[in-house]
């Protein structure tokens, strides 16, 4: 198969991209329970997140504030839950830091059929979080 990729320079291909009613408590929960480090946070003049970038491992998601206007933010309006697998190399310290931070634990650290070991989460706004070992070979 032909690859129609944007990129070959080793930065991410895919940023999940989601949308909340408090952007602030997502960076937040995301930060401080999920241990993603925060990259670029941009504020509109009302203190809504315009655009905010976070960091986890070789990967990245980006998010924003819902209602602020723009062609995302209305495609988006309806749009219910969304669900994001994070790979991490220790599942059980990682789900440790979660639930200390009291983030609702939908699964515990589980070994599954297929080798990785998985624990999943909701964030505030309902939205799934796995982190898991789970790491696909993509190659050429």
């Amino acid at each position: 198969m032909a690859s129609t990729d944007g990129t070959d320079s080793g930065r991410p291909s895919i940023y999940p991209s989601l949308l909340y009613t408090d952007a602030k408590a997502a960076i937040r929960q995301l930060t401080e329970a999920f241990g993603f480090t925060g990259l670029a946070v941009y504020e509109g003049e009302d203190g809504s997140v315009m655009h905010a970038e976070l960091v986890q491992g070789n990967g990245a998601v980006m998010l924003g504030s819902k209602g602020r206007g723009g062609r995302f933010d209305e495609a988006m309006k309806s749009a219910g839950p969304a669900g994001v697998y994070i790979v991490v190399d220790d599942v059980d310290a990682h789900h440790r830091r979660a639930a200390e931070h009291g983030a609702e634990i939908l699964m515990p650290p589980t070994d599954q059929d297929y080798g990785s070991r998985d624990y999943m989460a909701r964030d505030l706004e309902g939205n799934i979080w796995s982190f898991g070992t789970y790491a696909p070979e993509i190659g050429a």
